[in-house]
């Protein structure tokens, strides 16, 4: 019988008639070869979807979908796997499923509903069995026929899963992903033709025969490789990811092919010359290194087990299989290069515009795997394994010291002597993310580190530098004077290395910077706002010009300019808490050392006076009401703004400057959008609460218009939001603490001290009536000390 006579109906029916006369024993194996004539047959007819005759729904509503999972069963007869007689029938059976279902929903979910992609999915199963349990660098030796099943089984699981969500459910539940990096992995390991000749087929070739079956069987490696990947992307789901840790000793194999030693091995004799086949080899083990760090990157941004995994890995092989996972994606990082043979020049190699692109992806495949460490080092139960001080000749251990040394040899390489900014930016993020504690910054910034000196060297911090280098140096910068707040040696070390000038003199606070900076300048307000904090040598430098011929504007200036151009309220606050650590700093006791001779003390007496004189400007007390008046949310940020301000007015020029800004109009940025009909109460809380166990004021909703800084400090003063109950009234003492309100009573007083006229009648007809209510209402169950406070300021007034 010629199979090539029948119609799709018929070769539908004469496969279901052959899996009869299977399942009765009526055919012996000889019958193996018709099925597979008749099943060719009907898959090459299949292949077309658009045709004249739509043969794919009548045959999908009939039992071919079933006949072709029974049809897989019986002859694999209980085997994993086919044997070599019957693998060439079992491809043909799988050809006639993946054409079946092309462009086809209702023949996917008929299919599915036969269970026929989950028994290919037990083909692949079985499949992978062949492979060693952990990778290897030779491929797994297969004949052709096996090679093509494996090929086609992946095909029918794209076909019946591409846009058609029930089969690629049911593909992710049965965990097909890993199958498929196993068998993809052993079949085709990326760089396994650099160092295999013929070792493909489990048989001995003949000679004549070798050389086109080997490049036949590269060439369906290759394939059945592209087509894993482009599964496992497919079914890729960011909700639910499609592997756990077992996948790392796979995913890296493809960047150490891309690192020497592997990468710059000589090519063996038979690849030595350019031909297509070696081209196709040379863009196939670049796309799996391109897939696999994309799934590097997005399992490490995802998955927790996956960056504990990569730590542990890294001081205990075995997590691995004794594969160094992370040391691998680090030599990636420092070693990894292009393919020296994308490079010859032949007709059957790649054009230039092919290698540039080439080029530019490649860079990002390694971007995409110092995303991945950055965030592994970011992962917060990981500080104590790569941070590891148990060897005194690495002090932090092998990772801390090896993202050091890329930073030092960036440094000792001199600004034109080095382009790898990418090792110095993996380095100092994810040094960043590990250096949040004081112990770790310790280790950092003592020898034999010493990295403050490094990160504040102008190689990295120039006006020139580029944005992302200043982005991991300041974001480290950050980390370690914040965790060094309480740490008087480390401060000492970021001081002594001059970090705040050269974070000023960087030009990351300039306008040019706005526009791709704000998270940088941010860090650098921070690291200034950090060492300006009980430091008065610091302060200086931050308000003080520098004392040289035309000096540049002070840091002090670059950031009342930023706070006043920007529309970023986190720059805008954090800002203005640098002066507000610059005052405190100021009006703190400078203690003096023995060793100071009484002209440094009169000198360092006259800069204090200077940078003093400097403080008492409008352009500060703006700032710290701006602050205040922005800040209702944020009691901490309310009191360190009225602190500020209470200090400046303690000096004889300070309390009718901080007056005229109370008193003042607000700018609008600040002024809430609050209907004019809502008024504030005419008497305070009386709340028997003691002390406020919650840091948020009234939502902006309940809040009285408030055009004054005055007013806001009366609103903290009352301590009361609107209500919409029939007294109009609740209590809100949980809004501000006792401690916060204080201190607002503290500023009325010192404000008044030394003004008079008609500002400071003005204020007192408003506060006085506020403060009399507290000092009756404030006594007892722990609010002596608001009390206190509101009658001291009464009795000062009644004195004048």
């Amino acid at each position: 019988m010629d199979p090539t006579t029948l119609n799709c109906a018929e070769c539908a029916s004469k496969l279901s008639e052959l899996l009869e006369g299977f399942l009765t024993d009526a055919y012996n194996d000889d019958s193996w070869r018709d099925l597979e004539l008749i099943a060719q047959h009907l898959a090459n007819s299949l292949r077309k979807r658009h045709g004249p005759e739509d043969y794919h729904t009548p045959l999908g509503s009939t039992t071919l979908p079933q006949d072709l999972t029974s049809l897989l069963g019986v002859a694999l007869n209980g085997a994993p796997i086919p044997d070599d007689a019957r693998a060439p029938a079992v491809l043909e059976i799988l050809r006639v499923g993946a054409n079946l279902c092309v462009d086809h929903d209702q023949n996917r979910g008929n299919l599915l509903e036969a269970g026929f992609p989950q028994a290919v999915v037990s083909l692949l199963e079985g499949y992978s069995e062949l492979a060693p349990s952990s990778p290897r660098a030779n491929p797994l030796p297969l004949s052709i026929s096996h090679l093509e099943v494996i090929k086609t089984a992946i095909g029918v699981l794209l076909n019946t899963s591409l846009g058609f969500n029930s089969v690629k459910f049911r593909l992710i539940s049965l965990e097909v992903a890993m199958t498929l990096v196993r068998l993809s992995s052993a079949l085709y390991p990326v760089g396994s033709w650099m160092r295999c000749t013929t070792n493909l087929f489990p048989d001995d070739l003949a000679p004549e025969e070798a050389p086109i079956l080997i490049a036949e069987s590269w060439n369906i490696r290759i394939s059945l490789s592209n087509w894993a990947w482009r599964l496992i992307t497919e079914l890729r789901d960011d909700e639910h990811p499609l592997f756990d840790p077992q996948v790392l000793p796979y995913l890296v194999q493809p960047l150490i092919a891309f690192t020497p030693p592997l990468l710059t091995a000589p090519p063996p004799p038979n690849f030595a010359h350019p031909s297509p086949l070696r081209t196709n080899l040379l863009q196939a083990d670049f796309e799996l290194l391109s897939d696999s760090c994309s799934q590097l990157e997005s399992l490490a941004l995802d998955v927790e087990d996956i960056r504990l995994s990569l730590a542990r890995g890294f001081l205990f092989p075995a997590e691995h299989q004794d594969v160094p996972c992370l040391l691998a994606m680090l030599d990636f990082i420092e070693q990894g290069s292009y393919a020296p043979l994308w490079y010859v020049q032949h007709e059957a190699s790649f054009s230039m515009a092919d290698v540039r692109n080439q080029e530019k992806a490649f860079d990002d495949c390694k971007a995409a795997v110092i995303k991945a460490v950055v965030e592994m080092s970011g992962e917060d139960k990981n500080t104590d394994v790569l941070v590891d001080g148990s060897d005194p000749t690495k002090p932090g251990g092998s990772y801390v010291s090896r993202l050091v040394n890329w930073i030092r040899n960036f440094v000792l390489g001199g600004m034109h002597g080095n382009a790898r900014d990418d090792l110095v930016i993996c380095a100092t993020l994810s040094l960043g993310n590990l250096m949040r504690r004081e112990l770790q910054s310790t280790i950092l910034l003592s020898p034999p580190h010493n990295i403050a000196q490094l990160l504040s060297s102008e190689v990295l911090l120039s006006r020139s530098t580029d944005i992302k280098l200043k982005h991991g140096v300041i974001g480290l910068l950050k980390h370690l004077s914040q965790a060094s707040c309480n740490s008087a040696p480390n401060r000492v070390a970021l001081s002594n290395a001059n970090v705040i000038d050269r974070v000023l003199a960087s030009g990351v606070l300039d306008e040019r910077s706005d526009a791709m900076a704000d998270v940088v300048q941010v860090n650098a307000i921070g690291i200034v706002k950090h060492l300006c904090n009980g430091s008065f040598d610091n302060s200086l430098k931050v308000i003080l010009p520098a004392e040289i011929d035309s000096p540049p504007p002070t840091g002090l200036s670059q950031v009342l300019s930023l706070v006043k151009r920007s529309d970023k309220v986190a720059i805008k606050s954090e800002g203005t808490r640098i002066i507000v650590n610059l005052v405190k700093s100021l009006w703190s006791n400078d203690s003096p050392k023995e060793y100071r001779s009484v002209e440094e003390i009169q000198v360092r007496q006259r800069k204090r006076d200077k940078a003093i004189t400097v403080l008492l400007s409008p352009s500060c007390t703006e700032a710290l009401v701006a602050l205040l008046g922005r800040s209702l949310k944020y009691p901490v940020l309310v009191n360190e703004a009225v602190v500020a301000l209470s200090l400046l007015s303690t000096h004889r020029d300070g309390g009718s400057l901080v007056l005229r800004a109370i008193v003042a109009p607000l700018p609008a940025e600040v002024m809430p959008g609050i209907p004019n009909s809502m008024t504030i109460p005419a008497t305070p809380s009386t709340s028997s609460e003691a002390e406020s166990p919650s840091i948020w004021s009234p939502g902006a909703r309940h809040r009285p218009p408030q055009n004054r800084a005055l007013d806001h400090l009366v609103y903290v003063l009352r301590n009361v939001s609107k209500n919409d109950d029939a007294a109009g009234l609740r209590s809100a003492a949980t809004s501000y603490p006792n401690e916060v309100r204080a201190n607002v009573c503290s500023l009325f007083g010192q404000v008044t001290r030394h003004t008079s006229g008609g500002d400071v009648d003005a204020l007192k007809e408003e506060v006085k009536p506020v403060l009399e209510d507290l000092s009756r209402h404030s006594q007892g169950l722990g609010r002596e000390m608001l009390g206190n406070a509101a009658k001291r300021v009464l009795d000062m007034w009644a004195q004048a």
